[in-house]
């Protein structure tokens, strides 16, 4: 409940403008000096003064007004003051909502101008407040990233942005992580970050690949063997838990750790404590595991395939990360960055990558781009050399890409929404060849059907098919539909 300073000092003001103003919900103090007013603004949360500009008998400057209004304009230079005045001082009111006050009303006031002024300046104060609040935390965020290691990653949209945000908040703690994401869309760059950032960054940082490893290996890889554990161990070796002792160990697929290998994972997140194969020997290591996969983990412990237990210390705080598909705007500069400074791309290469789904997500893009660097003809690379096999759109992919050029040989697939049956099949699967995605959508019967589907609605229909607004309208124009 927001609060209300009242400053007058005529009781019966005070008391009249309190009832008012709690009985439309505000919290009030009260005070009958400028004295008074300055202490009570610095011990109470005040939204909002209102205050007289006289406060002696028989004094009508308006110079105690004055003085009072600056005095609190120091102490909150953003504090909302409305300025209670008779007609003898309006001049001197006017002069000091120049200098910053919010608003002045003549006495007697009326009630309901004063209540919708009053509802308004809360209202802005606390907009600005709020404001001011996220500027610092932007400010301290931007100097965090200035000092940060981002390890090379490169990126520019704001779902990468609050991954990063994240992960250099994470780093200075030493909590397990666990990290989730589709392949190749970089999970193991964030556990670089998360080390590189971390206390522990000068110390061991150990990767382990679970899928890779063989699981009769497995354990042996991570907590040691001694020899003669297995068939081939002619000597003892140490695990990668001792391996990262005192530093942080990274485990991705974790999903795909086997139901023993969790036993003793679980055991040394709760203890430190782990033996190696055949050994009677309890070590103890200090280690931060990071952990990463692309399994719902959720569904493998239904299942039985995932104890519930580790999930839960792996889990102490996820780092989701999206896909490539969900982050369009980092597309262009990873292809500049991987393409590098010595090619470019023309503008119906850079509409293509954009529109493409990339089920590979970052590690396809990168390889597209070293096939293209390869194969290309010139320093500016094309379509072709991208030898994208099938042009799949994503509609995220944004406005952009209506009109694009599609590789020889392909097959062009739009999803279409709420367009009836007859057009979403003459719009949803075409064969390309070299035509352009103007080609599949700029047909006139086409075009009406969507309009009919979604009432007119621009909007809606251009999204529908895959267009920007403005394309549509060219394509309207052309035919003569109106708009």
């Amino acid at each position: 409940m927001d609060t209300v300073l009242i400053v007058d000092d005529n009781q019966a003001v005070c008391n009249a403008l309190a009832l008012m103003l709690e009985l439309n919900g505000y919290q009030t103090l009260t005070c009958l000096s400028p004295d008074v007013a300055l202490e009570l603004v610095l011990l109470h949360d005040v939204a909002l003064v209102l205050q007289d500009m006289n406060f002696s008998q028989d004094t009508t400057s308006g110079g105690e007004g004055v003085t009072l209004f600056y005095a609190l304009r120091q102490l909150q230079p953003q504090l909302p003051i409305i300025l209670l005045t008779a007609w003898t001082q309006l001049e001197v009111a006017v002069e000091l909502v120049k200098e910053g006050g919010a608003d002045y009303m003549g006495k007697p006031w009326d009630d309901a101008k004063l209540l919708n002024s009053i509802s308004n300046l809360i209202s802005l104060h606390r907009l600005s407040k709020e404001n001011a609040q996220l500027s610092r935390v932007e400010s301290q965020r931007m100097v965090a990233i200035k000092d940060a290691d981002l390890c090379g990653m490169v990126f520019n949209s704001g779902a990468m942005q609050r991954c990063v945000d994240l992960a250099l908040q994470i780093a200075r703690s030493d909590v397990s992580v666990l990290i989730t994401g589709p392949n190749g869309a970089g999970k193991d760059k964030l556990a670089d970050i998360i080390h590189a950032n971390s206390p522990l960054k000068h110390k061991p940082f150990i990767k382990v690949n679970i899928g890779a490893l063989p699981m009769d290996l497995l354990e042996a890889e991570l907590f040691g063997a001694e020899a003669g554990a297995f068939t081939g161990a002619t000597k003892a070796r140490i695990g990668r838990f001792e391996a990262a002792d005192g530093g942080t160990l990274f485990l991705d697929e974790i999903g795909n750790l086997p139901l023993s290998g969790q036993v003793k994972l679980l055991r040394v997140l709760q203890t430190g404590e782990f033996e190696r194969l055949g050994s009677h020997q309890t070590r103890k290591v200090k280690v931060r595991v990071i952990s990463a996969t692309n399994a719902n983990l959720a569904e493998e412990i239904q299942t039985g395939r995932f104890r519930e237990d580790l999930f839960y210390r792996l889990n102490v705080i996820e780092l989701a990360l999206p896909t490539l598909n969900d982050r369009v705007d980092d597309i262009q500069p990873l292809v500049e960055h991987f393409i590098g400074a010595g090619f470019s791309l023309n503008h119906q290469a850079l509409q293509v990558l954009l529109a493409h789904h990339w089920p590979g997500n970052v590690r396809e893009l990168e390889n597209a781009c070293k096939r293209a660097v390869i194969l290309a003809q010139s320093s500016v690379l094309s379509v072709d050399d991208f030898g994208l096999v099938q042009g799949q759109v994503s509609l995220e992919a944004k406005s952009c890409i209506s009109e694009v050029v599609w590789p020889a040989n392909s097959q062009a697939k739009i999803k279409v929404a709420s367009v009836d049956s007859s057009a979403q099949s003459s719009i949803a699967s075409r064969p390309a060849g070299k035509e352009t995605l103007e080609k599949y959508t700029d047909e006139k019967s086409d075009i009406q059907a969507a309009l009919d589907s979604h009432n007119g609605v621009i909007a809606r229909v251009a999204k529908s098919l895959g267009l920007s607004r403005q394309a549509l309208y060219r394509r309207m124009d052309k035919y003569g539909i109106d708009k």
